[in-house]
């Protein structure tokens, strides 16, 4: 089998993720910041009878074959592949692994085949709200339902200290348990954090910036989350959040020292936390693998 590149899919986190009121859609108003974190999986592309895709740690049909569907139905004339998945994002998380695959696969599409850049554009918002944000790798500010990205300057040096727990949780779920709890803000409020936001972002990544209004929702469900926050807390992080909709649990250390204090801390709990591993933001240049 004839292997034709390889691409890799950087996990995100969020580090900010305001929550606001929902749209006609079903979805949520969001403002929220993203950033890729040089944690990823990896997939390798082969020459096949027909389209597939394989990962181990994924069961079933995942956003791969979704992107590779919608290219296909756009005109894409590659040829058939097999994706292979190398996973090392933890699955169902909130560090947006699905989406990663998906924009990595279309990235490397490009590179594979003629295909029309605004086509991709339009298949990345459709396969979900993280995809477009991990097109392009970076920090970006997310609004919308987080398909809308303006891209960001660099953020500064951080380390990231990143403890995965032993089960899922169900972003849909979540959601449901953010209403419950009351927690969206009005549009109004939402404007006014969004125009903060991007002043801040000018300046400096903040740790009064990072706040996840999901975490509530998150911690509601899964209480055993706080042992994680309050051990990243004790580590010595600037800033504790659950990722995304959780249940990974992150730590930001600020600071030129940042990546190396997080290694300290994550060398520390791996043996309470199996699977803690330290990171730090991905670099664009890496999204060129």
């Amino acid at each position: 089998m004839t292997t034709l590149g390889r691409e890799r899919a950087y996990a995100k986190i969020n580090l900010c993720l305001f929550l606001g009121p929902t749209r006609a859609d079903g979805r949520h108003e969001l403002v929220t910041v993203f950033d890729s974190v040089g944690l990823y999986d990896e997939l390798t592309f082969a020459q096949a009878g027909a389209d597939r895709v394989l990962s181990d740690g994924v069961p079933g049909r995942n956003l791969v074959a979704d992107a590779l569907a919608a290219l296909r139905q756009a005109g894409w004339g590659a040829p058939p592949l097999q994706v292979t998945i190398e996973k090392r994002i933890p699955v169902a998380a909130g560090m947006g692994g699905g989406s990663a695959d998906a924009a990595a696969m279309l990235r490397a599409a490009q590179r594979l085949a003629p295909v029309d850049a605004g086509a991709v554009a339009e298949i990345a918002a459709r396969l979900g709200a993280d995809v477009p944000s991990q097109l392009r790798g970076g920090p970006s500010l997310g609004t919308g339902a987080g398909e809308r990205i303006e891209p960001l300057a660099p953020l500064g040096r951080y380390g990231v200290l990143v403890i995965p727990q032993p089960f899922a949780l169900s972003t849909a779920d979540v959601y449901r348990e953010s209403d419950r709890l009351g927690l969206p803000r009005s549009r109004e409020e939402l404007e006014r954090l969004r125009a903060s936001v991007q002043v801040t972002l000018a300046d400096r990544l903040t740790p009064e910036l990072m706040v996840n209004d999901l975490q509530p929702a998150s911690l509601s469900l899964a209480p055993q989350i706080s042992a994680a926050l309050d051990a990243a807390i004790g580590s010595g992080a600037d800033r504790t959040l659950v990722c995304g909709s959780g249940p990974t649990v992150i730590g930001v250390f600020l600071g030129a020292d940042g990546e190396p204090r997080a290694a300290d801390a994550a060398t520390a709990l791996s043996e309470v936390f199996p699977g803690t591993i330290a990171t730090g933001p991905a670099r664009s240049s890496q999204f060129a693998h």
